[in-house]
């Protein structure tokens, strides 16, 4: 099909543009073979990239046979996947061959919320891009064009935007997933808990897990240590309403009420203060602000915690002092989602607090210090002063908000305050599914006169775009290297394995491409990725050559705890961990943690919880062949007892409705005794209403379109969506 043609197409001609040709594959026998041509290679052909099935970015290895992609490994010299990579990893290979893929540029040609398009050549569509932004840079600034980016993958779009004179660029990742934890880890010890964390599972003799679900949320590395500290008795304590897998390998399983894992912790603090089982030496050589603390925490015992948590008074204290036996090697984690009920940087504080008191920063088997190699930025003229700052500089109702918040910059779109926004770039973000209330943000876009999207597949963002730009997937292109910040410091590469099916482009061509159109070219003085690569590598005092080999270059561990001579710095005002937060009083907040009931809903509902399953990333691979051969819906986990009341049982198909009024798909039930009975919950990212997904249209549910409500942070922002509740009614 010729994809400059200029004539408009139905939806039903769209979902053939963005399908292969399935009668083609029934054919074959294989759906994944069905949309190649004939290879042209012969022999076996071994690739070393990284992964981008999720940010922990493994180091791979992909074979190809006989020119068609066959597998992906792990690369036993990335120290991140130590040559071993998670289920969603290895099926990597079916992002290259999902059937449902973007495969040319689309215009709309109808009204917004309906999918009509116009399949266009590459210049057309970035020309008419360029043509919008430039109206938008005329009529409102630079400044009022805004970008919503997720992944390494939009490093060199975001140059664009900079030089182009935007300032607006947020990460969906900041104030709905990580904001909280990393504010909470800055106020107290002055630095981030990072990406990948430094967390030091391999040697924790003792493993705190506060509604972090490790082998279900499959981070790799954290995966691996875990499964080896169960194997070598590593005593796990694990906080959850939901009997999770890691709740499975627990010493001790304490079922908290949701919403009130802010009172366990403070009572656990209050044990470990009162029989002076802290680390002494530690607090009194780093800590600030301790006596503080320690007043503050008095009035949490353990039996003021009983009625909250529903954890009796002596399984805190036992847990408490299990902690402390094996300081300081007990390691707190500190999760990754960690935007559940509005005071989650205070909650992620104590978490902090906790750890702080237990010795485990800086030390082996709690948090190590990081290293990672220097290469030099590429030498980029500067890009232009703003006329005006970015919104949050503008505001201070969230100030301790280090980055762009995204639903901010969906606030002003709706109000135009403090300036309009009228232009969105979308990459690799589901922007419908990953911010809370979705009515908003589609009333936000109707409120832009340019929404852009450059994805890999017709996601329910791109249904309402102006123009859809398809990307080619990790396993086709070269980004971003890699030097990582971790225990062992690194540098990885991504490149290509194979070339884009059709007419995808890899997101630096697209970056560099629309500069051009834009009269910016001058800020890309480099012509090809390969120079810009090794010029930067090069200028390091490293081989481009050995890198696209190897695939990793791994440089030399410096010292990675207090004890063995990394440096002791704490970034905060007093230089010491704080225990009383100075920056926080000095801002009218609660300079110590304390903690507020939660709202415990209407009667007759239950909460809604959501979370991962280790096959898939979020809602972006439910159309890849061989990971929704694995997990094609998701299901309902619903108390027994509850579903016995309700004359429900396992299978059975049932409907979420939410305080709002909002009803789900039909999903699946699990009658389990492994979840409280005050609430329910199901995997992210399912119950897609993008019909170009064809083969993930309407499966299962989604909890994106239930979650209607959300309190923000008070300290950086984040919105906290497990404030939703929901009846459940019958039948399909």
């Amino acid at each position: 099909m010729r994809t400059d043609s200029g004539n408009p197409v139905s939806r039903r001609s769209f979902l053939k543009i963005s399908a292969a040709t399935i009668a083609a594959g029934a054919a074959a026998g294989s759906a994944l073979h069905a949309v190649y041509e004939t290879p042209r290679e012969k022999g076996i052909r071994r690739v070393p990239t990284y992964c981008d099935l999720c940010f922990w970015k493994c180091g791979a290895i992909a074979t190809v046979r006989d020119g068609r992609l066959w597998k992906i490994e792990g690369n036993p010299l990335d120290p991140l996947s130590r040559g071993r990579l998670c289920p969603r990893g290895t099926g990597g290979v079916g992002a290259h061959f999902d059937p449902d893929r973007l495969r040319t540029p689309l215009l709309r040609a109808s009204e917004r919320g309906r999918e009509v398009w116009r399949p266009v050549s590459w210049e057309e569509a970035l020309d008419f891009l360029a043509s919008k932004m430039r109206a938008i840079q005329t009529n409102y600034g630079p400044e009022s064009m805004a970008a919503f980016v997720h992944g390494i993958g939009g490093t060199f779009l975001k140059h664009t935007l900079k030089a182009y004179g935007a300032v607006n660029i947020a990460a969906p990742s900041f104030a709905q997933c990580r904001g909280p934890r990393d504010t909470a880890f800055r106020l107290t010890f002055g630095d981030d808990v990072g990406s990948p964390e430094r967390t030091d599972i391999e040697n924790a003799q003792c493993l705190v897990l506060i509604g972090s679900h490790l082998g279900e949320n499959m981070h790799n590395t954290q995966v691996q240590e875990f499964a080896n500290a169960v194997g070598r008795g590593a005593s796990i304590i694990v906080a959850d309403p939901r009997f999770s897998v890691a709740a499975s390998k627990a010493k001790f399983y304490l079922p908290v009420k949701p919403g009130t894992d802010l009172a366990l912790l403070l009572a656990w603090m209050n044990v470990i203060v009162s029989e002076k089982l802290y680390d002494k030496e530690y607090v009194g050589k780093y800590g600030f602000g301790f006596e503080q603390f320690a007043a503050s925490v008095v009035p949490y015992t353990p039996e003021w915690a009983y009625p909250e948590t529903g954890i009796e008074p002596e399984t805190i204290r036992a847990t408490a002092r299990e902690m402390a036996r094996y300081r300081p090697a007990t390691l707190v984690h500190p999760g990754r989602h960690s935007n559940w009920y509005g005071d989650d940087t205070q909650r992620e504080r104590a978490i902090a607090l906790l750890n702080a008191l237990l010795g485990s920063w800086g030390r082996k088997g709690g948090f190590y210090i990081p290293s990672s190699m220097d290469v030099p930025g590429y030498p980029y003229p500067a890009v232009p002063k703003p006329s005006r700052p970015a919104l949050r500089a503008m505001s201070n109702k969230f100030p301790f908000a280090n980055e762009d918040i995204s639903t901010s910059v969906r606030e002003a779109t709706i109000t135009g305050q403090p300036y309009p926004i009228k232009g969105w770039m979308v990459y690799a973000t589901n922007l419908i599914n990953s911010l809370p209330n979705q009515d908003e943000t589609i009333r936000a876009i109707r409120q832009l006169d340019l929404l852009v999207v450059v994805d890999v597949i017709p996601s329910e963002i791109a249904g309402w775009a102006d123009v859809v730009l398809p990307e080619s997937v990790y396993l086709e292109r070269h980004d971003e290297m890699n030097p990582e910040l971790f225990k062992q410091p690194f540098i990885a590469l991504r490149q290509p394995v194979v070339p884009a099916p059709d007419n995808q482009k890899p997101n630096w061509w697209i970056a560099r491409r629309l500069a051009e159109k834009l009269g910016l070219g001058a800020y890309y003085p480099w012509k090809t990725i390969d120079e810009y690569l090794e010029h930067r590598l090069t200028a390091g005092g490293y081989s481009y050559e050995q890198l696209k080999k190897q695939g990793i270059i791994r440089g030399k561990q410096p010292p990675i705890y207090f004890d063995d001579g990394a440096p002791a710095q704490f970034d905060t005002p007093s230089k010491k961990i704080e225990f009383y937060s100075t920056q926080l009083a000095q801002a009218g907040f609660d300079p110590v943690p304390k903690y507020t009931r939660p709202d415990p809903g209407p009667p007759g509902y239950y909460r809604l919880l959501f979370g991962r399953a280790p096959v898939h990333s979020f809602s972006r691979t439910q159309t890849n062949p061989l990971l929704s051969d694995v997990m094609s819906e998701n299901s309902l986990w619903l108390n027994a007892r509850e579903a016995q009341k309700l004359d429900l049982k396992s299978g059975d198909y049932v409907r979420l409705r939410n305080q709002d009024g909002k009803l789900s798909n039909p999903i699946k039930l699990k009658a389990t005794e492994r979840i409280r009975p005050d609430c329910v919950f199901m995997v992210h990212g399912f119950g897609h209403t993008s019909k170009a997904l064809r083969s993930a249209y309407g499966k299962g549910a989604s909890d994106a379109g239930l979650i209607t409500r959300y309190k923000n942070d008070p300290l950086m922002g984040g919105t906290g969506m497990n404030v939703n509740f929901v009846t459940i009614e019958k039948g399909a």
